[in-house]
């Protein structure tokens, strides 16, 4: 499974004659195609959400892309190669500026919270908790080689780490949170776009670690292991509780997906946009399905508001 959800380049949902519960088609004419680039860790809500509107919309065709936030706003979004970029951040001001270049305006919309989970090896017996600092020690540029330079108690064993790419909003969110501007992040790392092979390299040695959105972890949760994180209030696991709670901190965060305001024109754009918003409240997909914490009906109700208005305005 994770190696389907994660999967870098394009997983391509085609629409096709697909009927709805009761077996009849709901398309209602709605025909069109629909490029969504972005970010890996709202990729399995994404791609849940694309399916879902194919099954009533059989003449849709939704491509979901796994770019990274940053490589999609980069290459796709701001270059109107997309209708909509996923992201685990907000937009940069220079994204705005890219897109702003090309007549691009982008709408954001708020469709779940992540817990980032921070992991390591099923053999790592030797860890179960990691604070704060601890986690900025183990991933800041020039910082220790070994677990025991950051805790006597760990092994004196080389760090080894996986982790995303830097076009990804989860590294930034990551950066900003853990290791602040005082400093850099690790360049001694295996980078990637694809969360499963985070996870693979975290398989193969118990003194590896790694970070991804919550809901890779979710659905493997045998495959490796997750720390809880001391933020300063003692250890709290992450899982969509404490991130709906507010007690899994720093690390739990806001998922957004970007619209491209002009394509809010084309019907089938529209109507997809009002999907996405619609399910981000839903608890069996949002939450039971993929792992993330749903919008509230009250943020549902807020971010349809604001995408009526752009939809009227694109009109």
């Amino acid at each position: 499974m994770i190696a389907g959800a994660g999967a870098a380049g394009a997983t391509i949902l085609a629409g096709c004659t697909s009927t709805d519960n009761d077996g009849g088609t709901t398309s209602e004419g709605l025909s069109g195609a629909i490029e969504i680039s972005g970010s890996s860790t709202v990729f399995p809500l994404a791609e849940a959400v694309a399916e879902q509107f194919m099954k009533d919309h059989p003449q849709v065709d939704i491509s979901v892309k796994s770019t990274g936030t940053g490589g999609g706003f980069e290459n796709h979004f701001s270059r109107g190669r997309s209708q909509f970029n996923n992201a685990s951040r907000q937009i940069t001001d220079a994204e705005e500026d890219m897109c702003a270049d090309n007549g691009i305006e982008p709408l954001e919309l708020r469709v779940a919270t992540d817990a980032l989970t921070v992991v390591v090896n099923n053999e790592a017996e030797w860890i179960d908790c990691i604070t704060v600092e601890e986690l900025r020690q183990v991933w800041s540029a020039d910082g220790p080689d070994t677990w025991q330079e950051i805790n006597s108690d760990w092994p004196d064993e080389t760090i080894e780490r996986y982790g995303p790419a830097d076009t990804s909003g989860t590294f930034d969110y990551f950066r900003e949170e853990i290791l602040g501007e005082e400093y850099n992040h690790s360049s001694d790392y295996q980078p990637t776009e694809q969360d499963n092979l985070i996870v693979q390299g975290v398989q193969g040695s118990e003194f590896a670690v790694g970070y991804f959105g919550f809901s890779y972890y979710y659905n493997n949760p045998d495959s490796v292991k997750a720390l809880a994180i001391d933020g300063g209030d003692g250890c709290v696991d992450p899982s969509v509780e404490t991130a709906k709670s507010g007690e899994y901190t720093p690390l739990s965060r806001p998922l957004f997906t970007y619209a491209a305001k002009g394509a809010l024109a084309e019907e089938h754009v529209a109507e997809f946009a009002r999907f996405y918003v619609e399910q981000s409240g839903n608890q069996e997909l949002v939450a039971d399905r993929v792992g993330y914490v749903p919008n509230t009906e009250a943020a549902v109700d807020e971010q349809l508001a604001a995408l009526e208005t752009a939809i009227e305005d694109a009109g």
